[in-house]
């Protein structure tokens, strides 16, 4: 097949990078694979080093005020699709879905269009019904919760699968720990070694990582200071420094910055954390923690909780609960003998069911339906 991958980030552009990425590399030994990203996007520069992947420099203006930049970006795609004659396109947001919607009108013979459902963000309003009619063929849904959440809205007249993310078992392998960089991490030095707890999953506000800070802070000081806290992601503002501060943590809270491979911060940590509580789904940092041995502590928001088998490779707790957060920070302290253990859990969990073969498979698998489902007669 000739698949085109569309995403509209300009920027690092996150879980759908991650997400694309692994599909391109695992699709282009089998089938010949095109890659849509703006100019400087990391998925535009990271598909350009992958072998025998092909990449469109391709803006997506959004915008009233972009008309004309939008009216190029259109005629340069429908070029490229007349060029090509994809048999399927795989859109991953609005901006980008629109684009393509448009750029498909007039091809003698329309791709298969498919969409990922990425976040947990409402799929109402007239756009979404628009483009569930117009130009939407099929629909991947990123965990249960974001299926019931397609089928509860326009996009239910599409054909509509759940294929849960995937990460890359082998790279995200557990791996001995970095004794400078944990010390590091570990400091103020006390006379019992803290644990210490993190995440890869970034910084922005609904993180939730703000919310384990003051639970850490709510704490008793006895327990409280068995506890350091190390965080990968964009540094945080001055409000949030102030925060910290005011909280009195400041000399427990890390952060290392954005991180090309956040696998040496990971192999570190005792645990880790999601505890997200809006528009995360599944979150493939957790599931890179899990492979690499590390129970993780997720919020019930979303899709998170189908990461966990709770107590047995990591542990749930209400979103935005800091009272539960923090019940669930001393328990880390009391049964610290029982974290390696339930590390092995995680790992064994992501080898049965998070690897990247069963993701890209699934994924070709729905690609080839769409295509026979949309063949002309």
């Amino acid at each position: 097949m000739k698949l085109l991958f569309t995403n509209f980030h300009a920027g690092d552009g996150g879980g759908h990078t991650t997400y694309l990425i692994s599909l391109a590399r695992g699709l282009s030994g089998r089938h010949e694979v095109h890659v849509a990203a703006p100019p400087g996007s990391r998925l535009n520069r990271e598909a350009r080093a992958l072998a025998g992947v092909h990449v469109l420099d391709q803006p997506y203006p959004n915008g009233l005020g972009k008309l004309p930049a939008r009216r190029r970006a259109r005629q340069q795609l429908s070029a490229y699709l007349a060029e090509h004659r994809f048999d399927v396109i795989h859109v991953n947001g609005s901006a980008d879905h629109r684009l393509v919607i448009a750029a498909v009108r007039g091809l003698r013979r329309r791709p298969a269009i498919v969409l990922t459902k990425h976040n947990s963000k409402p799929m109402s309003g007239i756009g979404n019904a628009w483009r569930a009619r117009v130009g939407t063929d099929g629909v991947i849904a990123v965990c249960d919760y974001v299926h019931r959440q397609v089928m509860a809205s326009p996009y239910a007249r599409c054909r509509v699968v759940t294929v849960f993310n995937g990460v890359d078992i082998d790279r995200f392998a557990p791996r001995p720990a970095d004794t400078t960089l944990r010390a590091g991490w570990l400091a103020p030095a006390t006379a019992e070694a803290p644990l210490l707890i993190g995440s890869n999953a970034g910084t922005a506000s609904y993180k939730g990582w703000m919310d384990l800070i003051e639970a850490l802070a709510s704490l008793e000081p006895a327990w409280r200071d068995r506890l350091r806290v190390v965080l990968a992601g964009g540094l945080p503002d001055a409000e949030d420094r102030r925060r910290i501060e005011a909280l009195g943590v400041a000399s427990q809270v890390h952060f290392a910055g954005r991180l090309d491979d956040v696998r040496p911060l990971v192999a570190t940590l005792d645990a880790g954390f999601v505890l997200s509580w809006d528009v995360e789904t599944i979150s493939f940092a957790c599931r890179e923690m899990m492979a690499m041995e590390k129970p993780v502590l997720v919020s019930d928001y979303a899709g998170l909780p189908e990461n966990i088998r709770q107590g047995e490779d990591g542990w749930i707790v209400p979103a935005r609960d800091r009272h539960a957060i923090a019940a669930a920070l001393r328990r880390l302290v009391e049964e610290r003998d029982q974290l390696p253990a339930m590390g092995f859990a995680a790992r064994a969990h992501a080898e049965a069911e998070f690897g990247l073969e069963r993701f890209i498979d699934a994924t070709e698998a729905f690609y080839r339906e769409l295509r026979l489902a949309t063949l002309p007669g």
